[in-house]
């Protein structure tokens, strides 16, 4: 990595509001941010991303019969280990599983997407544990 890239490389803490938004759009933005591609010096083998944090996960919305169609599977990996979860019992039992499966989908399927998911934070209510960061709120 270049001098240039080093002295720049400043990860910033970005506040977002997941109540009474979508799901899949939400996501976007999220992964977005975590890649930073809203910076200028982004290039797809650097982790220039920055840290967001997300409240009121368990308010997140999605559209037409997916909470009670939609499946979240998870296998133990022996026989006869496969879970299955619908949506509407997830979002009571840990809707933060929800946002962030959603956004490991998008993100790349590497070491550095390894890096950019750890730097996602999500909570259920309003209370962070990150009040000491100096944050910018995303008005989505």
């Amino acid at each position: 990595m270049n001098n240039i890239l080093k002295n720049n490389l400043h990860h910033q803490w970005y506040l977002i509001n997941a109540k009474k938004k979508i799901l899949g759009r939400l996501s976007s933005i999220i992964t977005y941010y975590l890649m930073g591609k809203h910076k200028i010096l982004y290039k797809p083998y650097i982790d220039i991303g920055d840290y967001v944090i997300v409240i009121n996960a368990e308010q997140i919305k999605i559209t037409g019969k997916k909470n009670k169609n939609k499946f979240y599977f998870s296998h133990s990996g022996y026989a006869g280990g496969l879970k299955k979860i619908s949506f509407e019992q997830l979002i009571k039992k840990n809707p933060q599983k929800i946002i962030q499966h959603s956004i490991k989908g998008m993100l790349p399927k590497n070491k550095i997407g390894m890096l950019m998911l750890k730097r996602l934070k999500i909570y259920k209510g309003k209370i962070h544990k990150h009040i000491a960061q100096k944050k910018y709120i995303l008005n989505i």
